[in-house]
């Protein structure tokens, strides 16, 4: 699973592999090691919304089990939503299924992401 940052925007792409395991079981989680400390994010089944919350130096974004489910099995690319962050701020919140890049790229593993449909960049 991919997670990228940027401003108020919160994205994670995950392979063929990880959609298949959250429809299964509900939950896929990363983390990342910062000499003592680790990070992590994680996508689960659950609540009424598209939503996102921190604790601690976790990230937890839920989507409702019924449109996650339809999203796993379906041609959709991605699912998206905005929640309130704050300061009269929202928080942009996508998780799309991980296309194959067109071009190889080193230290990038593909073999489980999804047939990309364009065939030129």
């Amino acid at each position: 699973m991919k997670l990228r940052i940027r401003g108020d925007s919160i994205r994670l792409r995950l392979t063929q592999g990880e959609v298949a395991a959250l429809a299964e079981g509900g939950i896929v989680e990363e983390s990342t090691g910062f000499g003592d400390a680790r990070f992590s994010y994680a996508i689960t089944f659950g609540g009424v919304s598209l939503a996102a919350k921190l604790a601690g130096a976790r990230i937890e974004v839920s989507v409702p089990a019924d449109v996650g489910r339809a999203w796993a099995v379906g041609d959709t690319v991605g699912i998206e939503g905005v929640q309130p962050a704050g300061e009269g701020r929202t928080l942009r919140i996508l998780v799309e299924k991980d296309f194959a890049c067109l071009t190889t790229r080193p230290h990038e593993d593909d073999a489980d992401a999804f047939p990309n449909p364009n065939t030129t960049c």
